[in-house]
């Protein structure tokens, strides 16, 4: 009975968040307003990768921007090799005016709608494969894992930087075309935001299957007692992977849809600072839940954009006290104080059961990991 109960729910949520994004926020906000509200929505496919790693696995994760940006670089190369053709000419406008007549032979492959989009899914995910096995198989954890991801970043970015023939520090801009489609046409516009609202729903349903599969209950146990888990006959590095990996393709498909719904991609998207913003969300939000990063994720986005209105420079410091206010005194994130309200209102005056909000630092019960190892 509870799990058909959950399955409604789960299902009544879904529609819920299907009828806010596709019916009330098109009808609510204006054009640019939407344009916006997409670009949020792209932080938050990100966001759902990390809630994932970092949440349930333990991962701290401080280099989403590299892959964010491999999918925006490669989306960007596609459009301005459809733009150049659009406009008769055989190299987009920025090679013109640095004096290139021919296409570089690594820009040729993306002028494919197909492989380009095979490429979107397929190099983040090898890399992080790649990085996360020779990272996991050595046991590197912890601080060490977040600052080589955020040196990859860094690394990443300067390298970017170099490349005039990926537009160097301004990146890739003046996007016209999407597979065909006016970017200056309203209506291209809001069939962009629909397909990043439709991506993200997607997103959400796939980790909510994983979180509640037995691979999610081995992701949690690895978090909370990675050497029982390897001790019960399971390798910790594979099921990292997996989650890392994950990861690194939501971020690539949140770059890819970006870079047309922004009309840019530079260094500046693929960084340390973008790194640490989408942790920020997260944390904020509440990394252990699974619709906690996508509201922190939102949230801090439209907050950022809202107060940079009003107080351009000031910005920075309201994000760092938020930051500050609730790892200091809530850090299981919004998410978990309001399961912390939800609980003491359970309880009766004087009882005793209510626990103390600082001292709840994931919502979710401990011993997952128990029955991770029951099960096997």
């Amino acid at each position: 009975m509870r799990t058909i109960l959950g399955r409604w729910q789960t299902w009544a949520g879904f529609g819920v968040a299907a009828v806010l994004l596709f019916g009330v926020a098109p009808a609510a906000l204006s054009t640019f307003r939407l344009g916006l509200l997409g670009q949020f929505l792209c932080y938050a496919i990100v966001a759902v990768g990390i809630g994932l790693a970092w949440g349930r696995g333990g991962m701290l994760v401080l280099g989403q921007g590299v892959f964010f940006g491999i999918g925006g670089y490669i989306m960007g190369m596609h459009l301005k090799i459809a733009d150049a053709e659009f406009a008769g000419n055989s190299v987009p406008d920025f090679m013109q005016i640095q004096g290139v007549r021919e296409l570089p032979g690594f820009w040729a492959p993306f002028a494919s709608p197909l492989v380009t989009l095979v490429s979107i899914v397929l190099i983040p995910t090898a890399i992080a494969a790649v990085l996360g096995l020779g990272v996991f198989k050595r046991r590197v954890k912890g601080a060490y894992f977040a600052i080589l991801s955020q040196a990859l970043a860094a690394a990443l970015a300067i390298l970017l930087v170099g490349q005039m023939s990926l537009g160097g520090s301004n990146g890739l801009n003046g996007f016209r075309t999407f597979f065909g489609f006016r970017l200056a046409d309203p209506a291209n516009k809001q069939m962009l935001y629909f397909i990043a609202a439709g991506t993200l729903l997607v997103v959400v349903a796939v980790v909510r299957q994983l979180m509640q599969s037995r691979y999610g209950e081995l992701l949690v146990a690895v978090r909370d007692g990675e050497e029982r888990v390897r001790f019960l006959g399971y390798d910790p590095a594979n099921i990292k992977v997996v989650a890392y990996t994950t990861a690194a393709l939501f971020a690539s498909i949140a770059g890819a849809l970006f870079a047309p719904i922004v009309g840019f991609i530079s260094p500046s998207q693929v960084g340390i600072l973008p790194s640490i913003a989408f942790l920020i969300g997260v944390a904020i939000g509440g990394r252990t839940t699974l619709l906690g990063p996508v509201l922190g994720a939102i949230g801090v986005a439209w907050a950022q954009t809202l107060f940079s209105e009003q107080y351009p420079s000031g910005w920075i410091y309201g994000q760092g006290l938020l930051f500050i206010l609730v790892v200091g005194f809530f850090p299981a994130g919004l998410a978990g104080l309001a399961v912390f309200l939800r609980r003491r209102n359970k309880g009766t005056p004087g009882d005793g059961d209510a626990p103390d909000p600082v001292s709840v630092p994931d919502p979710d019960p401990e011993p997952e990991s128990e029955k991770a190892g029951a099960s096997t």
